[in-house]
């Protein structure tokens, strides 16, 4: 195929330009190596394309039909390779990302207003998935995930805040009511709103003080898709049980006082969230794009 297209434009730059010491000095292409093109052209389609004489050269019947078609598809070919410099240029199109509940809430607001400000011919497309996926597959360009969540050959950096905590909290009337629990195992006495998977597992809930870690299995009355844990702090304000999430996410009802915060010195850190995609080399424009974005505008 690749040789075929040489010997096509070799042929439509001999036929343009009547001849081939002309169709040299156009191209930069010797004389005899646009000859051997076109005759090798000539014996692909069984047809002659070109009259030759001492003199001249002119199309035959078939050249003449052969260089008008193939005019228009180089002229479509060197559309698309400019609508290609200007991708690399300003760029545009589509970036598709898959990110979990918890980074299309608390992390891409504080990105995307001002990157979609900056690129106003980027469409940015948010898939909400909470389990690791393979971008491409996925027809994704890049995605959110923490670090024990991605393989080996990705290309990763960070992306939102450098640490994050889970927080454990519940209504001050529930609190009142049904005690406040001082030991991560006081909790197997309290009504808790856990997150649960796809898969229909329940999120363990997971404490940490002086290097001692704590795993529980929570139950109560409630169990959530991890898609839908806003209806979990919800319920928790609403004196349901307790609920297990990121502080940033439960901050505004401590703020207004509709949560108190429970267990804090057992609160676990852990690294943010990281943008993964394959590959260093030719990334798209509008992922290359967000790349530089996210790193000029670190938390």
């Amino acid at each position: 195929m690749v040789a075929d297209l040489s010997a096509a434009r070799a042929f439509v730059s001999v036929a343009t330009a009547g001849g081939f010491r002309e169709a040299a000095k156009a191209t930069g292409i010797s004389a005899s190596s646009l000859s051997g093109a076109v005759r090798r052209l000539e014996d692909r389609l069984g047809i002659r394309l070109l009259n030759r004489t001492t003199r001249t050269v002119t199309t035959t019947e078939a050249g003449s039909h052969v260089l008008e078609r193939l005019q228009v598809a180089m002229a479509d070919v060197e559309a698309a390779l400019d609508r290609a410099n200007d991708f690399r240029g300003m760029p545009r199109g589509t970036l598709r990302l898959n990110v979990p509940v918890n980074a299309a809430r608390l992390v891409l607001p504080r990105i995307l207003p001002g990157f979609t400000r900056a690129f106003p011919d980027i469409l940015v497309e948010i898939v909400v998935e909470h389990g690791f996926v393979d971008i491409l597959a996925a027809g994704c360009d890049a995605g959110i995930r923490y670090d024990e969540r991605l393989t080996k050959n990705m290309v990763a950096l960070p992306i939102g805040p450098a640490k994050q905590r889970f927080a454990t909290a519940a209504s001050p009337a529930y609190l009142e009511r049904h005690g406040r629990p001082q030991h991560p195992h006081d909790l197997f006495d309290h009504a808790c709103l856990p997150a649960r998977y796809g898969s229909g597992a329940v999120a363990p809930w997971t404490f940490e003080r002086d290097n001692r870690i704590v795993e529980i299995e929570p139950a109560g009355p409630l169990a959530i898709d991890v898609n839908a844990m806003d209806l979990a702090v919800l319920a928790a304000i609403d004196e349901c049980g307790i609920v297990h999430l990121f502080e940033d996410w439960l901050r505004p009802a401590f703020e207004n006082g509709t949560l108190e915060a429970v267990l804090e010195p057992w609160w676990q850190s852990f690294s943010g969230p990281r943008l993964y995609y394959h590959g260093r080399d030719h990334v798209p424009g509008p992922l290359r794009a967000f790349i530089n974005y996210v790193q000029q505008n670190q938390w």
